[in-house]
């Protein structure tokens, strides 16, 4: 994926030197920002920008990936593979992050290619909140006490040889999410409920009662340079989240002092050395107790804030100079900022009033508020609840403060609390969740223009009464494509596990719960193949329990007979029984391949997986227009290309798949290509892959409905939108599972859920 945004390369000989902003920005809009303004800085000093992410973060992220040079769909979730990966490509002069979850693939990566960087141990440990805990312990830091727990029974074991309070945490987690107060032991199973992986380690900390402050700073030759003390302010314990932050904070010279010296002791015992830092800490009546550590900038707009109170401050800027031996000029801070968060009252929003005056108030570095009337505000649990923000500038700390939080007030958010519901005697009781994975063989090798497929990992994952079933989902996750079956099978564990309380498989919109709480997994970058396999198994109990089958429960048009392309991978030979073909490309013989098809008496569909490039495309486009293909798939890697084949094309319909994962990703593949194939296991589930197709369906654009090599179950849930597209290439499951490679089949929505694949009788020729 290549930005159309041309490059700003330094006068003078030879390549510019390039930035690799690793784990690029998370969907929301504040993690957009930050890298946004981190490869904006880096192009002003005339670095090239590289960005890679997830693939279907990249497509929910267009701003960042428009922001750079080009973008690669790397999982920096793998700090390996993201290294192997960067090692295998011309060495770029800088790797950097900006997200926690990426800092330790920016670390292995630089470390790798002998880039400055901090060491990844340090970066594990500081990471690791126990591990850092005892780090700092041990060089003679305050430090609260802390217990790694597996289980409520260890976790009450701490409780009961210690005095409270307490603070239930993730061993490694960020925006205070699962972050939780207890007093007592009848507290500690509410505290357990809240994790994000409830089959994880976890932490029983002691609590700290003081005053919390952040130091935010910079790495200069190696030795940490403190830019500005955060003052933080924090809704009610139980939970944690954070509901204004000021800087600089308003402290006596002696005790900033004694902070910045603690902060920057800390960070050279933990042997961290390179780019940005973002340090916790509490002023308690026994002195200063140092909180979690983070090798990366603030969060809460902290970005925005600090270049406002410090004019002149490039912070990513300033990084990318130190790492080049440039001279690094640090400001002072001669203004302040503040930030404030919207904090309503849960429940359903009828009206929103004053909101246009906030944001063209004319100290406002940033706002946003991100509900309207009709939706809905959730408890505060961590940040990622939290719907707004409001951050201003001003002369004093105490001016920015006070300026924020009159205009978050200004702002009425009328709510409507959510009635109570009404015990229920006959409900059913929360389902359990059962997982389990499966390596298993390809029936045959699958090769495409970028690799060569021979195993899958099966995923099952069950809502369970006892031993009976109640619903059920079942995919197929393959590492070619980025899949990692054992974290999918954690992620969607958790998913699963968090929804099971919460949407309830009868009511008057059993999908509604499910919908709800599978967007807000999304927007917790909960991975897509987990989304998909835990939809699965939800849509499936909502319609065994209507009585129905899926596709009914879910008001789409009946399936029909499912009549297959046949897919031929690179190297096998081309069958020539009258179906439509679908031809993999992307391959060192694809002049042989198409010159063999001329003449050809069935539909082709050609794809080469982004295959072709510039070259390519002007040696194979005689043949390629000769043949008149139905369709032609991801023909060329760059999307510069694509006019210049639609118009050798007039007939043809084009398709854009990889990276395809998002209703933006659908719309810019419609826009540029004029059609998209949806794959499931990309959008996350039928529900996302519905909303792409229906905006398609509106635009006229040719929509095909696609597959990975999946296991029938997975097969049969696509097509439950068979109706809606014009190709349907839902044959996967004949290399995983031993079932025939026919020429379609039907569903048999005789039974209630996820119709079953049923195929004709032998003697019918075709499917029934």
């Amino acid at each position: 994926m290549t930005a159309a945004t041309p490059p700003r390369t330094p006068a003078g000989p030879g390549p510019a030197p390039e930035l690799l902003l690793i784990g690029g920005g998370g969907a929301m809009t504040l993690s957009v920002d930050v890298a946004v303004q981190a490869l904006e800085q880096a192009r002003a000093r005339g670095l090239r920008t590289t960005v890679t992410n997830q693939a279907g973060t990249l497509t929910a992220t267009p701003e960042v990936t428009a922001a750079a040079d080009a973008a690669h769909a790397v999982d920096f979730t793998d700090p390996a593979g993201t290294a192997a990966w960067a090692a295998a490509r011309p060495a770029p002069a800088l790797a950097f992050g900006v997200r926690e979850m990426a800092q330790e693939a920016v670390a292995a990566t630089a470390a790798a290619l002998g880039l400055p960087g901090n060491p990844p141990e340090a970066v594990r440990r500081v990471r690791t909140k126990d591990a850092c805990r005892a780090a700092l312990a041990a060089a003679g830091f305050r430090q609260p006490a802390v217990r790694l727990c597996a289980d409520e029974t260890e976790a009450r074991s701490v409780l009961a040889a210690s005095t409270g309070p307490w603070v239930v945490k993730p061993r490694d987690g960020a925006d205070s999410a699962g972050v939780r107060k207890v007093t007592g032991p009848d507290e500690l199973p509410a505290a357990l409920a809240g994790l994000p992986d409830p089959e994880a380690p976890f932490l029983v900390e002691e609590f700290v009662d003081g005053t919390e402050y952040s130091v935010e700073g910079v790495f200069v030759g190696g030795s940490p340079r403190v830019l500005a003390v955060t003052a933080k302010e924090k809704l009610d314990p139980p939970h944690f989240v954070e509901i204004g932050h000021t800087l600089p904070a308003e402290l006596p010279a002696a005790e900033r002092a004694a902070i910045e010296t603690a902060v920057t002791s800390a960070l050279t015992a933990l042997n961290l050395c390179s780019g940005l830092f973002h340090v916790e800490l509490w002023r308690t009546a026994e002195g200063i107790v140092l909180g979690e550590v983070h090798a990366r900038v603030g969060g809460g707009w902290i970005h925005r804030m600090l270049p406002y109170a410090l004019p002149g401050l490039e912070l990513y800027g300033t990084v990318y100079d130190d790492a080049l031996g440039r001279p690094v000029t640090l400001p002072a801070a001669t203004r302040a900022a503040a930030t404030r968060y919207f904090a309503p009252p849960p429940g359903r929003v009828i009206a929103v009033e004053g909101w246009e005056e906030v944001r063209g108030h004319p100290a406002v570095l940033h706002a946003e508020l991100r509900v309207a009337p009709g939706d809905t505000v959730p408890a505060y649990r961590s940040g990622a609840d939290r719907v707004g923000a409001v951050v201003v500038g001003a002369d004093t700390p105490a001016q920015a403060r006070t300026l924020a939080r009159r205009l978050v007030d200004s702002v009425r958010i009328t709510v409507e609390p959510a009635e109570p519901a009404e015990p229920d005697e006959t409900a059913a009781a929360v389902p359990d969740v059962r997982v389990t994975l499966e390596s298993r063989p390809l029936t045959s090798s699958f090769q495409i223009s970028h690799m060569t497929i021979e195993t899958v990992d099966i995923l099952r994952l069950q809502l369970l009464d006892g031993e009976r079933v109640l619903g059920e989902g079942e995919i197929a996750a393959d590492r070619g494509y980025g899949q990692d079956g054992p974290a999918i099978a954690d992620e969607a564990r958790a998913l699963a596990t968090s929804m099971a309380a919460h949407c309830p498989a009868d009511g008057t919109d059993p999908v509604a719960p499910i919908r709800t709480a599978l967007e807000k997994a999304a927007a917790d970058e909960v991975c897509a193949p987990a989304r998909m396999l835990t939809e699965m198994a939800f849509l499936d109990r909502a319609a065994r329990t209507a009585g129905l089958p899926l596709w009914r429960l879910l008001g789409l048009p009946e399936p029909g007979p499912v009549r297959l392309l046949h897919t031929v991978p690179i190297g096998e030979d081309i069958p020539l029984d009258g179906r439509p073909l679908k031809i993999k490309l992307g391959g060192p013989d694809d002049e042989r391949v198409l010159r063999g098809l001329l003449g050809v008496d069935a539909p082709l569909i050609l794809d080469a997986n982004r295959g072709w490039d510039a070259a390519d495309w002007e040696r194979l486009r005689p043949l390629v227009v000769a043949l008149a293909p139905a369709v032609l798939e991801d023909p060329v890697r760059d999307p510069a290309l694509l006019p210049a084949v639609r118009a050798a094309l007039p007939r043809t319909s084009v398709l854009l798949d990889e990276g395809v994962a998002t209703p933006a990703g659908a719309e810019c593949a419609v826009r540029t290509a004029g059609g998209l194939n949806v794959k499931l296991m990309r959008f996350g589930g039928i529900l996302p892959a519905l909303s792409a197709l229906t905006s398609a369906t509106e635009r006229g654009a040719t929509r095909m409905l696609g597959c990975f090599l999946e296991p029938p179950r997975a097969i049969a849930y696509a097509a439950q939108l068979a109706g809606l597209a014009d190709w349907s290439d839902l044959d996967g499951h004949f290399w995983v599972s031993g079932d025939p490679a026919v020429p379609g089949y039907t569903l048999d929505s005789g039974e209630p859920g996820i119709p079953r694949i049923r195929y004709a009788a032998a003697n019918d020729g075709g499917p029934a």
